[in-house]
């Protein structure tokens, strides 16, 4: 198991009472896997994902990550799994809008401190792989919103990351390009075994999931294990 979560819950103070925005969530994830995670809004899924690896820090339960507990432990240890094993993919691509294309690419391995040439080699072999090495030297106002997007997986992608984490990466494209962008993350996920845990609002993202999972008030609502292999 990539990641086991036992009891995970999320309380905020709100003016109008205490609100649970996770409650009691148990379930494990098997490493390779393509996890969807839907329900309404307000629900708790965006909660969720950050809460996995410290972004927003649980009120309690446990959260296990190659075995390793890792909801404990302090924020310079979390942060240097997180640098080392996760990659992001955000609705609003995330871009720093005044570096080219390779140098928003570059960022993972810049907080690493991998050697320059390394940083190029590996930026350059992931620009390639998503089909944008003729856009290195853009700005990201230059390309695309489909475009934008491709940077954002290859930023996500060139630490070589065991697990993707997803919010909504489809959000604000048309249909054609969210489709283009899903079966891209999919090949993604076959072919290097790299977990993904996306967050969508679209039942036919939601599809592409072979573990679905619906929250609905904080609560587990479903847990459904698929044999779903799409072809490519």
């Amino acid at each position: 198991m990539i990641l086991k979560i036992e009891n995970l819950t999320k309380e905020y103070n709100h003016h109008d009472g205490l609100v649970r925005a996770l409650n009691d969530l148990t379930f494990t994830v098997k490493g390779g896997s393509f996890v969807t995670i839907t329900g309404p809004s307000g629900s708790g899924k965006s909660t969720f994902l950050l809460s996995l690896f410290g972004l927003i820090k649980p009120t309690s339960g446990r959260i296990f990550f190659n075995e390793q507990r890792i909801d404990n432990i302090d924020e310079n240890r979390l942060a240097d799994i997180r640098q080392k094993n996760v990659g992001f993919i955000m609705q609003n691509f995330a871009l720093i809008p005044y570096l080219s294309t390779i140098q928003n690419i570059m960022i993972p391995l810049m907080l690493e401190k991998t050697n320059k040439e390394e940083q190029l080699k590996r930026a350059t072999e992931v620009l390639k792989f998503v089909g944008l090495e003729n856009r290195a030297n853009h700005l990201p106002r230059e390309l695309s919103t489909g475009q934008q997007q491709r940077v954002a997986i290859a930023r996500a992608l060139v630490h070589r990351p065991s697990i993707i984490l997803a919010d909504e990466p489809t959000g604000n494209l048309d249909p054609a390009l969210s489709l283009e962008i899903l079966n891209f993350l999919k090949e993604i996920n076959q072919t290097q075994n790299i977990t993904i845990i996306m967050v969508t609002h679209s039942p036919t993202a939601a599809e592409y999931g072979n573990l679905r999972i619906k929250l609905k008030d904080g609560c587990l609502v479903e847990y459904k294990e698929t044999t779903n292999k799409l072809d490519f």
